[in-house]
Formats: C-alpha cells, structure tokens, sequence
C-alpha cells in the first residue's frame, strides 16, 4: 500500500486469523445442514464426516477478514456479509452449478444445496463479526 503523504511503500500487516472464530463457524455451518435440509424437505441430508470439511472454508474466510483488518472491517460492517456471501455467490455456487449440469439431479436439490451454501457462508460471516476476526 502506498502511504498518502509520503508516497513511500508500507507493508499491510494481517493480523492473527481467530482459530476460535473458525472452529465455531465450521461447527455452527456444519450444524445448519440438518434442519436445513429437513426444511426443503431433501431426500437426502448430509453425510456426518463431510461436514468436518466446512473447517476449510471457515479458515478461507477467517483468513480473509484478518487480511482486510479490524479498522476496515469496524469501518465497512458490511463487509463480513459481502465478503463471505461473496465467496459463496462467486465462486463456489457457479462451481456447484457445472458440476450439477454434467451430473443432473432434481432442481429442488440442487437449490436445497446452492441456498444451503449461502446461508452456511453468510452464518459463518456472521460468527466472525460477532467473535472477532483478528485473534488476542
């Protein structure tokens, strides 16, 4: 980042991810699943153990929101919500959807998973907003 004044270079410094912050919001994604899908009625809810994957974009985000910093994100709220729904409306729901079509299921499904997605995103942005993204 360029320094207004100076002109000079100065290194963005991350602060430390909240590991806590990530447990919690992987638990609390991977929990959501059950009613969720109990809600669309799905055929088929989640397996147990694949949940225990929701740690990875837990940490993605967590690592995110310690990048952008607590006087940024204290600054822009907002951000805990556009940046963790971002991740699910930009990258992951668009990934879902070409593997759906080359693989086709029931649309009710598919949108039981995509919506699924969101919330289980903007729950875990959620958590980090409330608990903190930068650890100490």
């Amino acid at each position: 980042m360029r320094s207004a004044r100076s002109g000079a270079v100065q290194e963005a410094r991350m602060g430390a991810v909240n590991w806590l912050a990530v447990g919690v919001a992987a638990l609390l994604a991977a929990g959501l699943a059950w009613p969720w899908y109990g809600l669309w009625r799905s055929t088929r809810g989640p397996a147990g153990w694949r949940m225990a994957l929701m740690i990875l974009p837990a940490a993605m985000i967590g690592h995110n929101f310690a990048r952008v910093g607590l006087q940024h994100l204290a600054e822009k709220p907002k951000l805990y919500a556009m940046m963790s729904g971002g991740w699910a409306l930009a990258i992951v729901l668009p990934v879902l959807a070409m593997a759906y079509g080359r693989h086709p299921m029931p649309p009710r499904e598919a949108w039981a998973d995509a919506t699924y997605i969101l919330a289980a995103f903007l729950l875990m942005g959620a958590v980090f907003m409330v608990m903190g993204p930068v650890a100490g």
